[in-house]
Order: structure tokens, then C-alpha cells, then sequence
């Protein structure tokens, strides 16, 4: 507990006692806070872990009852638990954290725990009984890495809960945006641990707190061990004014209701003890009050109750504040105060000789406060005693104890037994003793523990193996050990908390590994639990996200997909993949539970360097270690290095062929801004450098003629400073970028770059958003960006670059909650943007032709998820599907792969698509040669190339156009009028038949008639009667000509004229 001053949460001050002797309740306080909440949560280095809790009551509360719960990855149940204990004072802090924490953190703590704990995305309920009384982070979620950017993310920070917060979030499972109620500060800050400000209006702190805490005045043998101890709250309580009376309390005459003994007390020492130490006799050994007073303390003898009627006579000068008596049961006797402790009060058969409130401070004026010290000394200056359970320890000056009776003396067992054969040990909470073999020591690193393995049960459901936590003694792999210990669930792992390790021979041979092939079932893994295994397959390598940060990769049986990559969301053929994912996947960790440990080991057991690299798709083989539970992760721990074998090499950019080269890019929080609240990418000009290089890099070797851009800073600044590093890189001004200004409402944009040598910007750039669509959000999908171009031929198409809501993101606000068939967060948005964007494309808003699209982006969704096929339902092609199948991916995610970044066709352009590819210099890179250097040890920070790979980690996708020149050759047309020649002028009406021929080399030609004139004869008449037939007047010398047009699909056209001639007259004029 850390009694310090400061300003506290405003709580209810106690009221004055009431001179009668009688305790007043507390005056009220309008507002008042009656609930703990979590203050603090360090995420720090390594495990610099705590969680701060902070009392704004008016009053000490009992922690017990209450415990935080952690959630990991995502979970709706608790994989720990830890109940608290003690009491925490009002306007103070309690401090759980990490057994492992640095020694500034456990100088904080109040309480420490040994197992896992949690990272960036996993939530923390603060629970009482049943009832959540806060919560931090979303229970349920895994929101990726982190809940938060920056500083006031939950990854690798320290966060206090502002001041003017007063009341937690007792809603586990509503969206949480650490922005909204705390602070954020850099990762390992511990100056604020331990004391917490709040400031909740104008509710006044509370007032100083001081009870008598534990008391002695009868023990075993002739001498009695007597004292009074008071603990004050805040520990700075002036006690110079207190002080405690003995009352006698028997029948005595005019002797009851006197004065035995005024206490005077010491001040208070940093937990806000104060003890008088009292001489033998000085407390009565019969019926007797303690009343702590304030005030003028009357004299020895004094007669506080003239009349004996068991009430303080008023008006002495002295107020109570606190009271406790005790009745040995004598008839007539008097207690004052208000609490008293009799013959009967805990069941016992005899008053008590001394009690202790449990816990500390306790204050519900009953007796069920007290609970009465061992008779027999029991934990004064060392003394056994003889105390029974339930009986609190005589403990003056130190923290107010309850007797537990210790453990029984441990069974010897085989540790197949121990284990048993469930998920966990039947033997939880057991000391144990068992022996066997040490097969992996890692007592290094971070798990503080090894590895033992017995001759076995001959039971195959159980595992012969067991983690040994904290043996304190040193060992070595093939020492024949005994280990005496508690059994222990520790995030479902089975483990030993051993009290005695002793070593009883070396250098043993170790059990043949045991070979564990995949497919493998969560049973068949259990009852592998810490055994010594060797996985003798070719595996290969999934996931690599954690190997920077935990030296951790997955193994799988071939590369895995993402179910919904594959199949539609939630149909049986995506419900069967993902288990058959789970039951071929495994981890393969490094034996160090430390964060970002150096250097980083290579799956082969040698140093991880540039040169000695992997990736996922390398293919690993006979894996040998021992094989445990760790992070809801079941992983090999190597005892020695792996074979390995490159089987994804790193490849040159896709040839996707064409005359034109299409780009999409995800370039990771490209952001010119380094410092403030939204802030994201590069922390400073370091990494800035470094994170550009490697864009750059990427760019320069896709050599696209366009580029469609996401997550670079919507700042209108970062997009021109990119533009402008990569001309620098190329030496020459070779690309431009549409100029968009800021764009929507989020801090990160998409863009386009292009090369004005190859293409020319066909009008001014649109927007999709919520204004030509309801259905798109603007508050939740960045704008879709969308500009035509022309080539130099003048063909046209158009992209349209999206970045759609992520997966991880909260749409509870829409009531779009996470799917329940494995879409993620907030797929009913990107589904209805998608059914927006398709609608608004086949409007043709450019003008440059409906179906020239080429939609580009990370639209967050995999190949068969509702917003993909809702583009593709619209008739655009999947161009990653159609040239790449099914094994295209540009994102790995859990070890499964699939793509998220995409390019659609459409209808009128897919035909010129010449090949589509992703080019993966990002996704199957180990993140550990990126730009980043936060909590990276300087080698690693050396591991960075200004190079292309992991430069992101979404893999760019590259497509080629070749478009056909336009069309500009006219159509021919021959047009006959029969008969061409009336002979007979008789001012008759005559059929013409109109005979039309017109061809076009494209195809389809229309053709229509669209001039007739006449050489001026006044009775001249014509009409139209069919499509290729006119009547016209026979008036003589009359000439009528018909001009007749062919147009083709481009638009060109040409004409021809038929004429038709009434008589002589009409022939001469004609000629």
C-alpha cells in the first residue's frame, strides 16, 4: 500500500463522535465515488507490468472479493485471474504487478504475481465478487497489437486515467479508445506508480482516518504481553491529540465506568501504524473499553459514568472516535463505545485477550470486524503459538494477520499423475513431490523454470513431463532431480511452483524425443505437455509477427489460407478449414519469455542476422525441444536448432506484362508528422529516414506508371514529400501526384501517384463518399479516390484507390458488432461501401466510360468475404483470382494467409488487364528488420536495410495494361436509291427503296438517314415510310437527295448521298 499525500478523489468525511460515547455516522458527501477503478496500467519492456488501483471512496475498502481478470487475444474468458488482497485506504493505491518487474515497479507493489501477463491487445477487468467494477481495453476483441496510436496506445506505454475521472467503465464489452479517459507516456516511465491524482469537482478529499487497529491485554504465562495499536490514514496524521483510555468495565462500586490508563501514541510510521508498547497489568484482564478520544484527556481515575448507566457522562471535554470494548462475562458489567467483544462473540468460550481488525482498518462498527489474537502469542517476535484456524496472528506494529493452517506434507507422485489426463491438473493447489530428469533449463530468459520428464506412467493420455517455476536452485540438462512443490495452472500450462529442488546425479541420458506429427488435436497435445518431443516433418513457416518481439514463429503443414480467402464466409468448407488450420499449426519459440530478446535466434539455432534470415513459406524440419502452453499458443521450446531450408525465396517484381503498370501500395503510416496525439509511423527523424528508405525503395523497383497509395497522413504534406524522395532516388523528376489536399476525416488518406511521361490526368479527381451515397460512412471508410487517365494514345481508364474499415476497428455506434462467421469488426460497413462504390461507378462519373475502372486498395476484406463479392456480384473481376488463383496473398494474419489489398476490373477494361501479381517483400518478412527501432536492442536495431523488404506489412500488387490505340478510322457507306430516275413526271407520290451498305472494321456500325434536301422545285415533297424506304413527289425537273451516316462503337462515321432524279427537266438540272 503506498500512503502518500496527495490530491485525492473526493470521498465523504466522517462526522464528529458524538460525546455520549456513541459513534455518529458519516456526514454525506453529495456525489460521492463508491467504487474502486483502475488508475494505471503499465505495458513496459520485457515484464515491467503493473496494474494501479485507486481507491476514491471515503473509506478504507477490503480487497477481498475483489481480483483483475486478464483476457487474451481476444477471449471472452479470463486466462488469469488474481485476487486481491489487503485494504486499500481511502484516497490510495493498490499495486499488482509482475513478479519479474524491475526493482521500481516492485518498490511500488503491494502485490505481485508470477505468471503470463498481458500485452497490448489484451483487456483487464477489475472484478468484485461477480460484478464488474472497471475495465480497460474491450473484453471479447483483439484489436491487432494495440487499442489506441502513439503514446496513448496500449502497447508499450504507460497509461494514467486522467484526473477529472472518477468512476470506471464497468461495461466489458462496449468499444474502447484510450484517448477518451487517459494519458499516455513512454514505455518504461514509473514516476507516477504508487500515487494517483483525480480531481471529480467540488467534493472535498476525506478527512483523516484514525482507528484503534489491534489491541493485546491478556496472553499466556505470568507476564502478559499488552499493547494498543492505531493505524492512520493518511499516514501524515498528526496523533499528537489522540489518545486511548482504558475503562474499567467490572462492578465495582463507585470504580466502574473509571479511568485505568491514558495512551498516549508515537507518530505513525509509513503504513500509518502507531504502537504503545504497555507494561504487564496495564490493561485490565477482565471486562474493559478502549475509547480513542481527541480533546482533553481526563485524569487517571477520573469517573467517566457517575450514574454506572453504561453511558459517557457529557460535557467532559473529549470526544470518541473510535471504540472497542471486551466483556469477560460478568454479571452487571459495563462496556462503552458501542462495540463489544464478548464470551460469545466468535463462538469461542472465553473472552478475548486481545483482537485485530481483519482487514487493516476495517470500520462497519460490528464486531465481525474483529477477529480474536492466538491466546498463545502466535506470531510475536517469532513465537509458534498455538493457533487454530480462524484465529488472527498478535502481530503489533506490522499488517493485521488470519491464521492458515500450512499444507499437508507433499505425496511423491509420478508426474503422469500430476498432470493427469484433462486440460488441467487434478492436483492444482497440491504440494507435490516428483523426480525425473531435467530435459530443458530455462531458467534464463524469462520463464524461470525448467523442464522434467519421469520413465513415464505408461498411460498415453498423460503427459510424463512438467514445467518447474522458480526452482532456486541451479540445474543442468540430464541432472536427475526431486522437486518439491505446489501445483499450478498457469494459462492453462501445468507447472510446479517448487519450495525445494534437490539434485540428485548428472549427466543423464535424456528420454528419446517423443515425435509429434501434424495434424495434431488440442487432446493429443495435452497429453504432450511438457514432454521432450522433436516435430519430424517438413513444416513450414507461417506466422513471423512475434519473432521480433517474443521469438516466436508458427510451423504449419504447407502454407495455410485464411478460410474466408477461400470459401464463404461461415459455409461448412470455412468452418472445417479453420480447424483443420488450427489442428496443423504449432509454434516454435526461442525458450525466452522476454520481450525483444538479443539476439534473436534463428529457427536453425544460430543468430538471426541479414544473412541469415527466413521468411514465411521457408520450409523447417525435425524440430526438437519440449513441448508446452504458453499465450494460448502450444510451441515447441528448442533445446537445440532445426534444419532449415529455403522454400519462399525472395523474388524480383512481377512481369504482368502490358504497356502500362498499375500499383497498389499500403505504405504503413507514412507520416511527415512525428510527435503529438495523432501522430502514427515513425517516432523520430531516425526512423523517418529509415521507414522513407525503404518505401522508396519499393517504389522505385515497382517502376508502376500509377500508383494508388494507403495509410500515408492526411496532411496534404507527406504524399508531396514522398513524391519528391522518390524522384530524388530516381534522379529526375519522374513523378507527379494528384493533389488532393486533405481528404475525410480520419488522420491517414489514400493517394496516387503517376508518371506524366506515361500518363495524363483526364479531368479534376472525385470523391466516393457519404455524400453520393448514404450507405458509405465517412466517419468509418476513408474516401474512395478516384481519377481517369489517359495514355499517350489517348485511351482512358480510371482507378479508384479505397481503404475500407479495418477488421479490428469498433462499428458498434452502426450496429455492426464483430461477424459471427469470421469477417472481423465492422463487415456490414465495408459491405455496404462496396454496394455503394459499384452503384456509383456504373454512373459513369468521370465521363471516361462506365466499366474502365480499376478499383485498388486495402479494402480489408478477404477474396470470398460479402464486400468482395459484392464487387464481383456488380460485374467487376477479381484480377488477383483470375491471374494469381487462389494461392495469391498480400497479408498474414494468425499464420494464415490471404489478400486484403486488391484490384478489381471493370467490365469494359478487364479484357486489357495483361496479368495481376503481389510482389511479397512485406508479408512473409519477420518485422524485425523494419524501420521501427522502438524497444529494440541496438543489434537488432543494426538488422535494417534501405532496401525494399518490409518496407510495410502489406504486400504491394502489380498489374499491367495494354490498352488499344483509339479507334479512328471512319466506317465506309455506299447508299443507292432505286429507282434513282423517275422518266414519267406525273406529280404522283413514287416508292424509293433505299439500298445501304456500310461496314466497319471494329464491328458493329448504326446507320441512319440524317439530311434530305431538294434542288428547290416549289411542289417537291418527301416522307420517310421505313427504314430504308421514302416516297416522294414525281415533280418534274425535281432532284432529291438523301444523306445517309454510318457511325461505329468509337464514334467515327462517315456519309454517302442518294439522289434520285423526276424527268428530263430533273436529269439535265442534275448533270
Amino acid at each position: 500500500m503506498r500512503h502518500t499525500p496527495r490530491a485525492v478523489v473526493a470521498a465523504g468525511a466522517a462526522g464528529a463522535l458524538a460525546l455520549t460515547g456513541l459513534i455518529s455516522a458519516p456526514a454525506a458527501v453529495a456525489d460521492t465515488p463508491t467504487e474502486l477503478f483502475i488508475s494505471e496500467v503499465i505495458e513496459g519492456s520485457s515484464n515491467n507490468k503493473a496494474v494501479e488501483i485507486y481507491n476514491p471512496t471515503g473509506a478504507a475498502v477490503d480487497l477481498t472479493g475483489y481480483s483483475l481478470k486478464m483476457y487474451f487475444n481476444g477471449g471472452v474468458s479470463a486466462g488469469l485471474t488474481i485476487p486481491l488482497t489487503g485494504s486499500v485506504a481511502a484516497g490510495d493505491v493498490h499495486v499488482v504487478a509482475n513478479s519479474s518487474a524491475g526493482a521500481a515497479i516492485l518498490a511500488q507493489a503491494d502485490q505481485t504475481n508470477g505468471a503470463g501477463w498481458f500485452n497490448g491487445d489484451d483487456a483487464i477487468e477489475l472484478v468484485s465478487g461477480t460484478s464488474t467494477v472497471d475495465v480497460f481495453g474491450q473484453i471479447g476483441v483483439d484489436p491487432g497489437a494495440e487499442w489506441g496510436t502513439g503514446l496513448t496506445s496500449t502497447a508499450d506505454n504507460t497509461l494514467r486515467r486522467a484526473a477529472d475521472v472518477c468512476v470506471g467503465d464497468a461495461v466489458g464489452t462496449d468499444a474502447f479508445d484510450p484517448a477518451a479517459q487517459w494519458t499516455g507516456f513512454a514505455v518504461d516511465t514509473f514516476d507516477g506508480l504508487g500515487a494517483h491524482t483525480a480531481d471529480c469537482g467540488d467534493v472535498e478529499p476525506p478527512a483523516a482516518s484514525v482507528v484503534i487497529n489491534e489491541f493485546s491485554a491478556n496472553t499466556v504465562g505470568s507476564t502478559d504481553v499488552e499493547y494498543v495499536e492505531l493505524l492512520a490514514s493518511p499516514a501524515s496524521t498528526d496523533l499528537s491529540g489522540y489518545r486511548v483510555l482504558e475503562v474499567e468495565g467490572d462492578v465495582n462500586g463507585t470504580v466502574t465506568g473509571t479511568v485505568d490508563e491514558v495512551i498516549s501514541f508515537p507518530a505513525a510510521d509509513a503504513e500509518g501504524r502507531s504502537l504503545a508498547s504497555l507494561a504487564n497489568g496495564a490493561l485490565e484482564n477482565g471486562t474493559m473499553s478502549l475509547l480513542l478520544i481527541t480533546g482533553t484527556a481526563p485524569a487517571l481515575g477520573a469517573d467517566l459514568d457517575a450514574n454506572d448507566d453504561g453511558v459517557i457522562d457529557e460535557g467532559l471535554g473529549f470526544e470518541v472516535v473510535d471504540a472497542i470494548a471486551v466483556d469477560d462475562g460478568g454479571a452487571g458489567d459495563l462496556t462503552y463505545g458501542g462495540v463489544t467483544l464478548d464470551v460469545a462473540y466468535d463462538g469461542f468460550s472465553f473472552a478475548p485477550g486481545g483482537a485485530s481488525r481483519i482487514p487493516d482498518g476495517t470500520d462497519t462498527d460490528a464486531a465481525a470486524d474483529w477477529v480474536r489474537n492466538d491466546f498463545d502469542l502466535a506470531g510475536y517476535d517469532g513465537t509458534a503459538g498455538t493457533p487454530v484456524e480462524g484465529e488472527a496472528l498478535n502481530t503489533p506494529g506490522a499488517a493485521n494477520a488470519v491464521f492458515t493452517p500450512g499444507p499437508e506434507e507433499p505425496e511423491l507422485l509420478p508426474i503422469g499423475t500430476v498432470q493427469g489426463a484433462g486440460d488441467a491438473s487434478p492436483y492444482a493447489g497440491t504440494p507435490v513431490i516428483v523426480e525425473g530428469v531435467v530435459t530443458a533449463d530455462f531458467q534464463q530468459g524469462g520463464f524461470n523454470g525448467f523442464y522434467v520428464q519421469d520413465a513415464g506412467d505408461s498411460d498415453p493420455a498423460t503427459s510424463d513431463g512438467i514445467f518447474v517455476f522458480q526452482g532456486g536452485v541451479e540445474v543442468s540438462v540430464g541432472d536427475r532431480v526431486s522437486v518439491t512443490g505446489v501445483v499450478a495452472e498457469d494459462f492453462g500450462l501445468t507447472r510446479i511452483n517448487a519450495t525445494a529442488v534437490s539434485v540428485a546425479a548428472s549427466g543423464e541420458s535424456l528420454p528419446a524425443p517423443v515425435e509429434l506429427t501434424l495434424p495434431a488435436t488440442a487432446a493429443q497435445r495435452e497429453a504432450l505437455e511438457g514432454m521432450y518431443v522433436t516435430l519430424p516433418q517438413q513444416l513450414t513457416i507461417g506466422e513471423t509477427f512475434e519473432f521480433g518481439r517474443f521469438g516466436t514463429v508458427t510451423l504449419t503443414v504447407g502454407r495455410q489460407y485464411q478460410p474466408t480467402h477461400l470459401f464463404d464466409a461461415g459455409s461448412p468448407e470455412a468452418i472445417a478449414k479453420l480447424a483443420q488450420n488450427i489442428d496443423e499449426s504449432i509454434g516454435l519459440d526461442d525458450g525466452r519469455g522476454n520481450q525483444n530478446p538479443d539476439p534473436a535466434i534463428h529457427p536453425n539455432g544460430e543468430e538471426f542476422t541479414l544473412e541469415n534470415t527466413f521468411r514465411s513459406g521457408d520450409l523447417v524440419t525435425d524440430a526438437t525441444g519440449v513441448l508446452d502452453y504458453r499465450f494460448d499458443l502450444w510451441s515447441v521450446q528448442p533445446t537445440e536448432g532445426a534444419q532449415f531450408e529455403v522454400g519462399n525465396p525472395r523474388t524480383e517484381v512481377p512481369e504482368v506484362g502490358g504497356d502500362l503498370k498499375i500499383a497498389s501500395f499500403n505504405v504503413l503510416n507514412y507520416f511527415t508528422t512525428l510527435t503529438g496525439s495523432d501522430a502514427r509511423g515513425a517516432n523520430d527523424a531516425v526512423e523517418f529516414e529509415r521507414q522513407e528508405a525503404k518505401i522508396v525503395a519499393a517504389l522505385a523497383e515497382i517502376d508502376a506508371d500509377v500508383f494508388g497509395l494507403m495509410e500515408i497522413e492526411n496532411n496534404g504534406i507527406a504524399l508531396e514529400t514522398l513524391t519528391a524522395a522518390l524522384n530524388e532516388h530516381l534522379g529526375a523528376d519522374v513523378y507527379d501526384y494528384i493533389e488532393t489536399g486533405e481528404i475525410g476525416t480520419d488522420v491517414i488518406a489514400t493517394a496516387i501517384m503517376y508518371k506524366p511521361a506515361a500518363v495524363t490526368p483526364v479531368g479534376d479527381f472525385l470523391l466516393m463518399d457519404e455524400e453520393k451515397d448514404a450507405r458509405w460512412l465517412d466517419d468509418f471508410n476513408r474516401p474512395g479516390l478516384t481519377q481517369s487517365f489517359a495514355d499517350a494514345a489517348g485511351s482512358t481508364f480510371t482507378v479508384v484507390v479505397n481503404h475500407l474499415k479495418s477488421k479490428g476497428s469498433a462499428c458498434d455506434a452502426v450496429g455492426d458488432p464483430i461477424d459471427p462467421n469470421g469477417q472481423g469488426n465492422c463487415n456490414g460497413v465495408r459491405t455496404d461501401a462496396a454496394a455503394a462504390l459499384a452503384d456509383w461507378l456504373a454512373t459513369d462519373p468521370t465521363g471516361a466510360g462506365a466499366g474502365r475502372e480499376i478499383i485498388l486498395g486495402d479494402l480489408n476484406s478477404y477474396a470470398q468475404e460479402d464486400p468482395i463479392q459484392e464487387l464481383t456480384g456488380a460485374g467487376f473481376t477479381d484480377l488477383l483470382k483470375q491471374f494469381s488463383g487462389t494461392e495469391a496473398y498480400s497479408y498474414v494474419f494468425d499464420g494464415q494467409s490471404g489478400y486484403l489489398d486488391h484490384a478489381l476490373a471493370g467490365g469494359d477494361i478487364v479484357d486489357e488487364v495483361t496479368g495481376a501479381a503481389d510482389w511479397h517483400i512485406n508479408a512473409d518478412e519477420p518485422s524485425l528488420i523494419d524501420y521501427d527501432m522502438s524497444f529494440k536492442a541496438d543489434a537488432q536495431d543494426a538488422l535494417y536495410a534501405a532496401d525494399a523488404y518490409r518496407s510495410s506489412d502489406h504486400d504491394p500488387v502489380v498489374l499491367g495494361l495494354a490498352m488499344p490505340a483509339p479507334d479512328t478510322t471512319a466506317p465506309t457507306i455506299d447508299a443507292v436509291a432505286l429507282p434513282s430516275f423517275i422518266l414519267v413526271p406525273n406529280n404522283k407520290d413514287r416508292t424509293v427503296f433505299m439500298y445501304v451498305d456500310a461496314a466497319d472494321d471494329s464491328g458493329e456500325v448504326t446507320v441512319e438517314l440524317t439530311d434530305v434536301t431538294t434542288n428547290g422545285k416549289p411542289r417537291a415533297e418527301w416522307s420517310q415510310t421505313g427504314d430504308r424506304t421514302v416516297k416522294v413527289k414525281a415533280v418534274n425537273g425535281a432532284v432529291y437527295r438523301f444523306t445517309w451516316t454510318a457511325t461505329d462503337a468509337a464514334g467515327n462515321s462517315a456519309t454517302d448521298t442518294a439522289v434520285v432524279v423526276v424527268g428530263i427537266r430533273g436529269l439535265i438540272d442534275f448533270l
